[in-house]
């Protein structure tokens, strides 16, 4: 299957849909998932295009997971968190929505649960949560 350079993340990507940032690089971008499944869930893409891990070069891969050990201290630290879930889906039969390459990163706490997924958060929320993961960035940095 070919990249479709129309998904929802290449178009983050070019500027085309507003999200909430939190942490860039030269190879990779993270913003705040719109539907979190606990607050601080945050997405970690390449800037490169590719659908999954499946076809994604060496170099993508290392870029992204460098890039996610960084946003789980950061969630941890910005929300008080004891641990982080980290997921990757590939193809739409291993639960894969958006074909681009993307880990989703879960601030966990004891005792809280996932939440269901497809409920959108309120902006002030997403907003607030970024702001204090940036804080956290800010600080490991």
């Amino acid at each position: 299957m070919s990249y479709d350079t129309d998904n929802i993340f290449a178009k983050i990507l070019r500027g085309e849909i507003p999200c909430e940032k939190l942490y860039e690089d030269d190879e990779t971008f993270v913003f705040m998932d719109i539907m979190p499944r606990a607050d601080g869930h945050c997405l970690v893409i390449p800037k490169t295009p590719c659908r999954n891990m499946l076809d994604a070069t060496d170099a993508q891969l290392t870029a992204c997971l460098r890039t996610v050990r960084l946003m789980g201290r950061a969630v941890m630290a910005g929300l008080g968190a004891g641990g982080v879930t980290v997921q990757q889906f590939n193809e739409a039969v291993g639960g894969q929505e958006v074909f681009h390459l993307h880990y989703h990163v879960l601030p966990r706490h004891e005792g809280v649960g996932l939440r269901p997924p497809g409920k959108m958060e309120e902006a002030e929320v997403l907003k607030a949560n970024a702001e204090k993961i940036r804080a956290a960035l800010a600080e490991l940095a």
